[in-house]
């Protein structure tokens, strides 16, 4: 029997909000309190070189308040890195990043990045935080993270959610399936996300390997219909009990 599936909730878009209005509403403190009490297992939070959404403060309060463990998305900068030392999250998880970007697009190209990483990652990983990387779901990528040392890759679902929509999703399900198999067989925690909801979510549900899911956009978003305590539950239930 499958172990139960863990929800990390990005809040970013919690931090969009408020800084529309450049007030302190909605208050990411309550948002955090709010997911604490439905056991949510993580808070994510992207710290983007922008500062879009998410603001160095943000961290900072959240590590603080310690309700659940904190991921740190982040680009594979210096800046980031001695935040990150600095903060000490539960995890960290390295992703792309463009400015022009409105969210991250892809996966992380190891492959082609295995010196500077090599050098980057092991303060990192010395450190104690759970480091991850945001890959597409590609054998030779997962195979590097590997030779890199660090806890787990992060698949990016969001070519999948894509496909979904148009019902030409098979494909990459495959490629999903294969990778987080793969990822067992090197001793890597397979997590995945991007562009997961109600409907998608449950196909990627039922890969054996995979151990957590990061979501964001569509619960914030969908929290707007029937609140965020109601959305998170119901996605709950459906990742633990995708045949149902």
């Amino acid at each position: 029997m499958k172990k139960k599936i863990k929800l990390g909730v990005n809040i970013d878009h919690i931090a969009t909000l408020r800084n529309a209005r450049n007030e302190n509403f909605p208050d990411i403190t309550t948002v955090a309190e709010i997911l604490h009490k439905i056991k949510v297992d993580s808070i994510t939070v992207h710290l983007r070189e922008d500062r879009r959404h998410i603001r160095d403060n943000d961290v900072e309060v959240l590590k603080k308040l310690n309700l659940l463990p904190l991921n740190l998305e982040m680009a594979a900068t210096n800046e980031m890195k001695k935040i990150c030392l600095k903060t000490s999250p539960f995890a960290c998880c390295i992703v792309p990043e463009r400015r022009e970007e409105l969210t991250t697009e892809g996966g992380l190209d190891v492959k082609n990045q295995m010196i500077y990483l090599s050098e980057y990652l092991p303060d990192l990983i010395n450190s104690g935080v759970k480091v991850s990387l945001f890959v597409d779901p590609d054998l030779d990528q997962i195979q590097a993270a590997k030779d890199l040392g660090v806890y787990s890759v992060e698949l990016h679902t969001g070519k999948y959610a894509n496909l979904f929509k148009e019902n030409k999703f098979n494909d990459e399900l495959k490629k999903i399936e294969q990778a987080a198999f793969f990822c067992s067989k090197l001793g890597l925690k397979c997590h995945a996300g991007h562009g997961l909801n109600f409907e998608n979510v449950k196909n990627i549900s039922k890969i054996q390997q995979i151990v957590e899911l990061n979501v964001g956009h569509f619960i914030i978003s969908n929290s707007i219909y029937i609140g965020l305590e109601k959305t998170i539950k119901k996605f709950m239930e459906i990742i633990n009990h995708p045949c149902h």
